[in-house]
This record gives C-alpha cells, sequence and structure tokens, in this order.
C-alpha cells in the first residue's frame, strides 16, 4: 500500500484514485493517513454501540469526526489526531458500562477497505462517503438545536457495516437505506433553519464590495455568520459571503442585519486566485478550504471542524474577536472594488425554496398547462477546478426559451450572473440554495408530479448534476432511493464505483455520464 490512498472526491488523479505523497486537494499523505485511523476508529465506536446505547454527547462525538473527513474541511494533523481521541474517548465511555462486551469492538483497518474485492469496495465507499456527507447536514441541524434519533442510529449501523465482511446483497440494501436516512436528515435541516431564520425570499445580491473594513464568511453554517452578524452590528464592518454561504442573503433573520451586504468571489475553487492578497479577513466555517496561499496567510480564520496549519481557530464559545479585530486592522478597500460573477454579471439572485417556489405553485401549474413551460431541468451540484465543467454553463446556454432551471449549491456559479429572462411571470433561473437544499428541488418535483397526476419520473424535469464531494454523494443517493431514474452526472463518474456497481445503477436508474450539451438536449428533448 502506498502512503496514500484517495478516491474520494472527484479531482482524483487521472480520475481513479491520489495515491502518494499528497492528493489533488492538497491533503498530505500523513493526514490522509490519520484520516483513515479516524474511520477505523469510528468503526470501532459502531461496535460499541451494538452492546451499549450511545447518548447524545457520542452522537455529536459520530457526527464531528465523520464531517472531519470530508474533502477540504481538515489539513492539520493535531485537529484529526485530537478526533480520533475524541472517538475513542467515546467508544470506552460506552465499553466502562458494560464490562465485557463479548464482541469485537476494536478500530478497523481502513486499509482492508481499500484492498477489498473491487465490488464491494464500491459499495462500502458509497455508503461510507454518503455517510459523511450526511454527517455534515446532521451537524448543522445539531447546532440548532435539531437532531433525530432514526438519523443518529444510522451512523452507527453504516459504519459498523464497514467493518463487516458482508456480500453484495447485504451492502446494496444499506446503500439505498442511507439515501432514505439522508432524505429525513435534508429535511430536519430545512427545519431547523427556516425554523431559525425564516423562509428563505427571493432576493438579488449585489457582487460589489464597498468600501471601508469588511469580513467575507465561507462554508454552509448559517450558525456562525448569524453570530458574526450579532459581533459586527455597529462597529462599521460590513459582512459579505462567499462560495455556499451565498443563500444566506434569502433568510428574513439574516437579511435583517444591514451590514450583511453583497457575495464575494464565486465557487470555492476560484478562492486562491480571488483571496489574494484580499484586505479583510476570512472565516471558514465549513468544508471548501484550499491550501492557503502565503499572500493572505495572516488574515485566515476556521471555526467548527475546520482547520489548517497555523490558521486561527474560533472555538465552540464563538467568539470571533480576532476576526473583527484583523477586519479594522486591515481596513477593507479604499474605494469601491468591483467583481463580477464568472461571466460578467454584477449581481446574482437566490432565495428560492421550496417555500417560495411552492408559494406560487398555481401560476407554475398554469404556465406548464398553457404550454409556456415545456421542461425543467435542474443543473447544479458541486463544482471543482477540473476541466470540463464549462459543460453546465454551455449546457443552460443551449435550454429553450421555454424551459425553467432550478439549480442550487456552488455549481450555479458557472451561470448565476448571467440574466436568463423570465417565463410564465416567473425568472427562468431559480437558485434553491445550498447542496442540502436538494430537499427542497425534492420537494418542488414530488408537488407538481402530485398535481399532474403522475410519477415524478413521468414529469418533464432532468437533473443535470455535478459531483465533487462526499455531500453529493449522499444527495445522489437520495435520488436513487426515491426511484428518480434518467439523472445526467458529470464531469466524470466517481471512481469508487466498480464496473458492476455501475451497470446496475445503469440498468436500474438510468443514470447517464454527461457528453456534450447538445448531444444531451436531443437526448432529453428528442
Amino acid at each position: 500500500m502506498s502512503d496514500m490512498f484517495c478516491f474520494q472526491c472527484e479531482q482524483t488523479t487521472k480520475s481513479s484514485a491520489c495515491i502518494g505523497k499528497a492528493g489533488i486537494c492538497g491533503k498530505k499523505a500523513d493526514t490522509a493517513k490519520l484520516q483513515d485511523v479516524l474511520t477505523g476508529a469510528l468503526v470501532g465506536l459502531a461496535r460499541a454501540a451494538q452492546v451499549n446505547k450511545p447518548n447524545a454527547s457520542t452522537h455529536r462525538t459520530m457526527l464531528e469526526a465523520l464531517f472531519t473527513t470530508v474533502t477540504n474541511v481538515n489539513f492539520d494533523n493535531e485537529a484529526v489526531t485530537r478526533q480520533i481521541e475524541a472517538v475513542r474517548n467515546a467508544k470506552n465511555t460506552l465499553l466502562a458500562q458494560v464490562g465485557n462486551p463479548g464482541v469485537n469492538t476494536g478500530d478497523y483497518d481502513i486499509e482492508k477497505l481499500w484492498n477489498d474485492n473491487e465490488d464491494i469496495r464500491s459499495l462500502k465507499s458509497l455508503l461510507l462517503f454518503g455517510l459523511r456527507g450526511m454527517a455534515a447536514y446532521a451537524y448543522h441541524a445539531l447546532i440548532l438545536g435539531y437532531s433525530d434519533e432514526e438519523v443518529n442510529n444510522f451512523f452507527y449501523k453504516g459504519m459498523f457495516a464497514i467493518g463487516e465482511d458482508w456480500g453484495m446483497d447485504e451492502l446494496l440494501p444499506l446503500v439505498m437505506e442511507s439515501g432514505t436516512v439522508n432524505l429525513k436528515c435534508m429535511e430536519m435541516l430545512d427545519k431547523a433553519n427556516t425554523e431559525t431564520y425564516g423562509t428563505p425570499v427571493s432576493t438579488t445580491v449585489p457582487l460589489t464590495i464597498e468600501k471601508g473594513p469588511f469580513i467575507v464568511v465561507t462554508g454552509h453554517d448559517l450558525y456562525d455568520l448569524y453570530q458574526l452578524l450579532e459581533q459586527t452590528k455597529d462597529k462599521g464592518i460590513n459582512i459579505y459571503t462567499n462560495g455556499e454561504m451565498l443563500p444566506a442573503h434569502a433568510y428574513p433573520k439574516l437579511k435583517a442585519y444591514p451590514h450583511l451586504k453583497g457575495n464575494f468571489g464565486t465557487a470555492w475553487y476560484n478562492q486562491q486566485k480571488e483571496l489574494d492578497h484580499i484586505p479583510a479577513p476570512v472565516l471558514y466555517t465549513t468544508n471548501c478550504l484550499m491550501p492557503v496561499k502565503d499572500s493572505y496567510r495572516d488574515r485566515v480564520f476556521t471555526t467548527a471542524v475546520v482547520a489548517y496549519p497555523g490558521m486561527v481557530h474560533i472555538d465552540e464559545a464563538k467568539d470571533f474577536t480576532p476576526v473583527i479585530e484583523k477586519a479594522l486592522e486591515l481596513g477593507g478597500y479604499t474605494e469601491e472594488h468591483r467583481m463580477t460573477g464568472i461571466n460578467g454579471g454584477t449581481q446574482v439572485t437566490t432565495g428560492f425554496g421550496h417555500g417560495t417556489v411552492l408559494s406560487v405553485a398555481d401560476t407554475v401549474i398554469d404556465a406548464v398547462k398553457a404550454g409556456a413551460i415545456k421542461h425543467f431541468f435542474l443543473v447544479g451540484g458541486c463544482d471543482g477546478a477540473k476541466s470540463g465543467r464549462n459543460y453546465y454553463t454551455e449546457f443552460v446556454r443551449q435550454t429553450p426559451q421555454d424551459s425553467v432551471i432550478l439549480t442550487l449549491a456552488c455549481g450555479k456559479y458557472r451561470f448565476n450572473d448571467l440574466d436568463w429572462g423570465e417565463i410564465g411571470g416567473l425568472p427562468r433561473i431559480m437558485d434553491m440554495g445550498q447542496c442540502n437544499d436538494a430537499y427542497s428541488a425534492i420537494r418542488v418535483a414530488v408537488a407538481l408530479a402530485e398535481a399532474f397526476d403522475c410519477g415524478v419520473n413521468e414529469l418533464p424535469l432532468t437533473m443535470v448534476l455535478s459531483w465533487y464531494e462526499q455531500k453529493a454523494v449522499s444527495i445522489l443517493l437520495t435520488l436513487l432511493s426515491l426511484g428518480i431514474k434518467n439523472i445526467y452526472l458529470g464531469p466524470t463518474l466517481p471512481a469508487f464505483v466498480s464496473p458492476n456497481v455501475l451497470n446496475y445503477l445503469v440498468d436500474n436508474f438510468n443514470i447517464s455520464p454527461i457528453s456534450t450539451p447538445d448531444e444531451d438536449l436531443k437526448k432529453i428533448l428528442g
């Protein structure tokens, strides 16, 4: 076995795996090996949970540790080592209450998985990476005080299976079940966000940065943004979102802060260019952290499970004083700084979650019946730096004028700054939010199917998805668990999916790899 083996994201070397001293994401081999040890320790914790019921503290440990292993979250060996210790302490606490458990509760050697039969490895990888993605969503909900026992218990069930010598007949149903549980998890997070911050509303967000001190907040965690907004009000500091934090502008409780001004930059993979010599601090709340360049190393702050060597970390107390002081010290731009989207646009629109879209359901249904809307496309997902992702921009460009484009996650930055016009009194492009807001897309699809008395697969709806990391895996499994077919997936298919497992997905769900926008649209629209 080489120093490193990792194929959990789309960016893998030669679409196969990152092997050797470092990954394409910038993760070093020693960090990757520690994350493997952490994963093996989580299997040990899941084994202990078979003999003694875990509690709320155990659940949080499970979520934080799984979240730590998601791509572009944690590059800090010391932080990962602390997570390993926390997991083993949680396991020992469970075992101390039962004496001799009589079963194997040891840690699992993850290299056994990487060297397993390719079909078993494929199914276990789908399960493991789906669990990692779901853990991120469950963590965000937990921070807001929301949890669900079925969701919590499935993490132990799934991680236990990773360490067992099970065959395809046992693993495949569990992979599909993970998609079902993730739907419940995304529903829980949707409830947590909307009950805490209100139902998102359509909101236009400028891309221009005003002069004066400011802070850029990236990631996904709305709670961290809320705390920062509270701590910076009346301090003369403006707040700008970045990446997946853009949809925060649509939540009434957050948009009520007048110093939440706009959005800085585009998708996560552009950060090394967009943050170069930025005169402001950047707060990373979740994943999407790339290796930090020297030109802005002194102004990067992390919080929650995000960590990078040498960066200032804000602990659970969420005292953002160091970030605030750095903003005042740097002073921001001396005059208005004009930024644009990837295509040169100066503003973007967000806030079309299921609450907003379903509030105008009658308008949508009437537009379909009148022939004004003939097709719906869901085009979105995780973006990335690898070539081929301009497909999504060109695909949207070529969609007919009588179609609506729903979008979500950071893949929307490929085209969300362009004016796509209106149709039936509605904008042709509707940003539904973060990656977890795939739940909104599902709610809208189900509502349309009910309105037209048909199945979701019978709707004039096509999903054209881009994937990068593990949250996209969990969403894909959710769509498959609902029986949704004819999904177009790109820019490449997951390297961890074996030919036999891929054939199963193609035969049962008609998953198609993207080709060219022209060819795919001809296939979709006939």
